[in-house]
């Protein structure tokens, strides 16, 4: 599978999912820079986690230009989608099978989208961290966390921000391990290339999110309020 990025805002990432000129694109919040990348290419389909301006304020300029697409997307977000989703709900685009799962808590009706091996997460977490709380919803953030955390262990994940340096510096107060700093020289290297930290892996969020290694809500909860 061809994965490549979009750079958007600040440091989100929007994703795509390429197979020969036919593109996917995952939370496109901006319109322009999916235009230039797609200067050569066909859109074919929008894949949408949750309903934030940053992750889906391009659909409708990118619906305008490439009619004949599809977006999908969770009930919060059923005003742009052709096709709304729900947990474990199950389709197929360029020959790959598309695995939904509900990763709630950031908002009331986020997903995640599982594909061959990789994991597109949008806010739901980051590596060594995890998306805002905004709903209040402590207990559906940490079971989100858990699903993610039940995933094969080689599983890719794919977060939609740069947010790793300043998430694995903020854990550094839960782990206080060298593979912590060992991680920030690694997303240096990368981000010193022009290339994402990301994507991270299940293996890897073991090793350096404190959210994986929250044994109950408590500790979730505790950990939220130590990194921030």
């Amino acid at each position: 599978m061809k994965i490549n990025f979009i750079r958007a805002f600040e440091d989100n990432y929007i994703w795509t999912i390429e197979k020969e000129n036919e593109v996917i694109l995952i939370d496109p919040g901006e319109a322009n820079p999916c235009f230039d990348y797609l200067k050569d290419k066909n859109l074919y389909a929008i894949l949408l986690t949750h309903k934030h301006m940053d992750h889906v304020g391009g659909v409708k300029k990118l619906k305008e230009k490439f009619k004949d697409i599809r977006v999908y997307g969770p009930a919060e977000t059923k005003n742009l989608n052709d096709i709304t989703l729900k947990d474990k709900d199950e389709f197929e685009i360029f020959g790959y099978k598309f695995i939904v799962l509900k990763t709630n808590g950031h908002t009331e009706e986020h997903i995640s989208y599982l594909v061959d091996g990789n994991l597109f997460c949008g806010d739901t977490i980051f590596s060594s961290g995890c998306g805002r709380v905004f709903t209040g919803d402590y207990q559906s953030s940490f079971d989100s966390v858990q699903k993610i955390k039940q995933l094969d262990k080689n599983i890719l994940i794919y977060p939609a921000h740069e947010y790793t340096i300043d998430c694995i510096e903020s854990s550094k107060r839960i782990i206080k391990d060298k593979i912590m700093d060992d991680a920030i020289s690694e997303a240096k290297e990368k981000l010193s290339r022009s290339l994402p930290s990301l994507p991270t892996s299940v293996e890897k969020e073991f090793l350096i999110n404190p959210f994986f290694m929250a044994k109950n809500l408590e500790e979730f909860k505790e950990f939220i309020k130590i990194k921030n």
